[in-house]
């Protein structure tokens, strides 16, 4: 449904995240991924959302003077917000039980931001959903590790998996927040965008 409102755009995903490549599949969106290495390193007084904003924002600066006039750049950054600390992707098994296990019988938010450059105008948009987990035994969570290996996903865990079925007693917001992407709001701006540009 926006593609006949973008087709005069290219839009590059600058996220090799198999969810949120996903999302935009499921918008059907036509779209092309394009992937740089950044260091997602952010100054020490940044707070919650302050941090995804900077990251994504950060991200879209690696394509400085790459962009062509048509092209809408995505980038996008998720962090875990917990006891007033960001929790980002586990370095290894220890710091992901480390991470669950605090997550455990407690309620934490998930802030994504998005930021959209086109034609040197950079947009940001961002979201934060509260999520609760009941008690996770150190069973449990082995278990989750094992068989899952949460690597690659901040606060160590995905919703869409075996201990966010299990685990989550409420969530209070966006789902595909969660899942690394505020997808209502993203197309949301996709469609103004395209009858605005």
């Amino acid at each position: 449904m926006l593609n006949p409102h973008l087709k005069n755009y290219t839009i590059l995903l600058a996220s090799g995240s198999p969810r949120r490549q996903q999302f935009f599949k499921d918008m059907h969106l036509d779209f092309e991924v394009r992937l740089k290495e950044v260091d997602e390193i952010y100054p020490e007084h940044l707070k919650a959302s302050e941090i995804t904003d900077f990251l994504a924002k950060l991200k879209a600066d690696a394509f400085q003077d790459e962009l062509a006039p048509n092209d809408i750049l995505v980038t996008s950054d998720t962090i875990v917000w917990h006891n007033g600390k960001a929790l980002g992707k586990p370095k290894d098994y220890d710091d992901a039980f480390r991470i669950l296990r605090a997550l455990s019988d407690s309620t934490h938010e998930v802030y994504t931001s998005v930021c959209f450059r086109h034609n040197g105008k950079t947009d940001i948009i961002n979201e934060v959903t509260k999520v609760t987990f009941a008690h996770l035994s150190d069973e449990a969570i082995a278990y989750y590790l094992d068989n899952f290996k949460p690597y690659d996903k901040a606060g160590a865990y995905g919703i869409q998996e075996w201990i966010g079925i299990i685990g989550i007693s409420k969530i209070e917001g966006s789902y595909s927040n969660v899942v690394g992407l505020p997808v209502q709001k993203v197309y949301e701006y996709f469609t103004t965008f395209g009858k605005n540009s």
